[in-house]
């Protein structure tokens, strides 16, 4: 099978990577890739976000499937234009793909589906800002309506900041705080059947303890020890599959990568937020476990055959991944240092390096391109072990100014080593 991977960051070089290692690929293409993705995929230009660039670009190089990697260019329609050329695709409609596009779709997809999720106002008006953030009171909880890479969220206790960040946004959420540590869970679906995969936690605040400024996230592991076991059935019954079935009902299946953030509250299961493509970096450590090949389970999806996709195996193991970002994400970052150590990185057991933000200069050496540069991924058979020698690599990694959280799977390792 030649793949055609469309997207540059952590995400990317996750699939990637593991694309690269299933036997069935014969052929692999990133568009348009970045410095790591360069090692395992031949890389291309093109505008992610140009439906017809995308197409002509896939058909020249003949791809049998092509995955689209970040939401922007879903929610763009890109996956529509390939699906229209006959190529099968891993990714949602544009209007499929608006249950991560709008905050107000998709809680109106959950009410009709009943799916249990944060009680919400949507607001476009100062009066109907004040009013709602009145109504459920500290902690805030402000969500931009439309795209914002993972920053368009704010929770504080300050109603001023709460009411600053809903008023810049136009078209804002407003909702209850939900209490509990929080889970991301992946499913693969072709619109009717729906595959879960393992669940994982990530970290959203820049810095150790869950302080400073929301991020796109800044390390994530897998699994969860803590979880009840019968977790991931419950999410499968009570919010994918209603999910998917609503958006069939309306006659927008959802074929792709369904991702729901989920607080495991007080009174239950809720749901967060959904997003219509892997989150990042859960995907470095749900991938860095999942023992079946990829591209076939990607192209189930893309051809509507998953219900007779034999079922997933795992390893019985443990992954970490650990962000490293760059100087004063996430707010404006400083790009063009040079990265040092990678292949130091490599020589590691069971570790490596995933680029997100990075690129080569005119030396051809590699370079700061972005907030989060990299992660590196690592696994063990146990937390522990995982987490031990995701930050051994960690260490090696030199880049002027940047940071990482010190804290990645502390509390989960050190609960999951207690008898």
């Amino acid at each position: 099978m030649k793949v055609l991977v469309i997207g540059g960051g952590a995400r990317e070089h996750a699939l990637c990577r593991s694309l690269s290692l299933d036997p069935d690929v014969t052929a692999l293409h990133c568009a348009p890739g970045n410095a790591g993705i360069a090692e395992v995929a031949e890389v291309h230009p093109v505008d992610a976000l140009d439906g017809a660039a995308v197409v002509a670009l896939a058909e020249a190089l003949g791809a049998e499937l092509v995955v689209v990697g970040p939401e922007a260019p879903l929610v763009a329609g890109v996956a529509d234009a390939v699906r229209e050329r006959g190529i099968p695709v891993f990714g949602p409609s544009a209007e499929a793909a608006r249950l991560e596009g709008s905050k107000a779709f998709a809680k109106d997809v959950m009410a009709a589906a009943n799916v249990p999720t944060a009680r919400a106002y949507v607001c476009t008006t100062p009066e109907e800002i004040d009013a709602a953030l009145d109504a459920f009171g500290a902690p805030y909880v402000v969500k931009d309506d439309g795209l914002a890479a993972g920053k368009g969220v704010v929770v504080t206790g300050d109603v001023a900041a709460a009411r600053e960040h809903a008023l810049a946004c136009g078209r804002v959420v407003i909702e209850e705080f939900l209490d509990g540590p929080e889970v991301s869970l992946f499913a693969v679906t072709d619109g009717e059947t729906v595959v879960p995969l393992q669940p994982a936690q990530d970290f959203k605040r820049a810095l150790d303890g869950d302080e400073g400024p929301n991020t796109g996230g800044m390390g994530a592991y897998s699994p969860l020890p803590w979880a009840d076991p019968k977790l991931v059935d419950e999410v499968l019954q009570s919010v994918l599959q209603p999910t998917v079935d609503e958006l069939r009902r309306r006659g927008t299946p959802f074929s792709g990568l369904l991702y729901a953030g989920l607080a495991i509250t007080s009174r239950g299961v809720r749901v967060i937020e959904f997003n219509a493509r892997f989150g990042d970096p859960e995907t470095q450590v749900v991938l860095a476990r999942l023992k079946t090949p990829l591209a076939g389970l990607l192209h189930a999806a893309g051809t509507g055959t998953l219900a007779t996709f034999p079922p997933l195996r795992w390893s019985d193991g443990a992954a970490v991944t650990v962000v490293v970002a760059s100087h004063n994400y996430p707010g404006t970052p400083r790009t063009g240092d040079v990265i040092e150590g990678l292949p130091a990185v490599d020589a590691l057991d069971d570790a490596y390096v995933l680029h997100a933000g990075t690129a080569h200069d005119a030396e051809g050496r590699v370079v700061s391109a972005g907030g989060r540069v990299l992660s590196v991924t690592a696994t063990g058979p146990d937390l522990a072990t995982a987490r031990e020698r995701a930050y051994e690599g960690v260490a090696l990694v030199r880049l002027d100014g940047s940071h990482h959280r010190t804290d990645i799977a502390e509390r989960a390792a050190a609960s999951a080593a207690r008898p």
